[in-house]
Formats: C-alpha cells, structure tokens, sequence
C-alpha cells in the first residue's frame, strides 16, 4: 500500500514556473514507477509524465516536453514534477501515482489527492 500526497501548486503567470511535490508513505514505493497526470475543467485526466522506479527512464507527454522534468530522491520518498515556460493551457489539477508505469492511467494503482496549478495570462 502506498499513500501520496502532493503539494506545490499554485498561482503563476504564464512563462513562470512551480515544482510540485509528491511525498509517498509505505515501504514499497521505490519500487513503483510515478507518474504525473493532470486534469482541466471539462476535460479528462491526461498523461504528464513519468519516471522509473531507478529514476533513470523518464518519459513525457509532447505537450510538456522540453519544459517539465520529473524527477525522484528515494532516500525521501518524494518525487517531484519541476515546470518551467508555464503556459494558460497547463492550468488543471495535477496529480501523482504509483504503480508499474506507462501512460495509461489504468496502469496505476495509486493516486494522490491533487493540487491546483493555475497559471494566468
């Protein structure tokens, strides 16, 4: 079992950045992938990112490529999703997960709560 909780999120202008955070409780989590989604109003939850249980493979999303690093410090059970060049479109509530990795949701057991990133023109 694993349980997370990310933070981070926020008010920014467009070309600003944010990094969230996502804190894992349970013994099992480094060996999970993580993986980032997001979703707007009105719209489905969309793949972001992930990265490998090592953290040595990450993948990306087209539409954040270049501009969003994942990345993962096991010592503290967090995983972090750094964005830069922030645009109005990347505004919706992101949420991390844990599971064997992909960017289908479905390939995720665990999710966390969400955080709100709002990004203003």
């Amino acid at each position: 079992q694993v349980q997370l909780v990310e933070s981070g999120g926020g008010l920014v202008q467009a070309g600003g950045s944010l990094r969230l955070s996502c804190g894992a409780s349970g013994r099992t989590f480094s060996s999970y992938a993580m993986g980032w989604f997001r979703q707007a109003p009105g719209k489905e939850r969309e793949f972001v990112g992930t990265i490998s249980w090592s953290g040595g493979i990450t993948y990306y999303a087209d539409s954040v490529k270049g501009r969003f690093t994942i990345s993962r410090d096991s010592a503290k059970n967090t995983v972090y999703l750094q964005m830069n060049s922030l645009k109005p479109e990347d505004t919706a509530v992101y949420y991390c997960a844990a599971g064997p990795g992909g960017t289908h949701i479905g390939r995720y057991a665990y999710w966390g709560q969400g955080t709100q990133v709002t990004v203003s023109s």
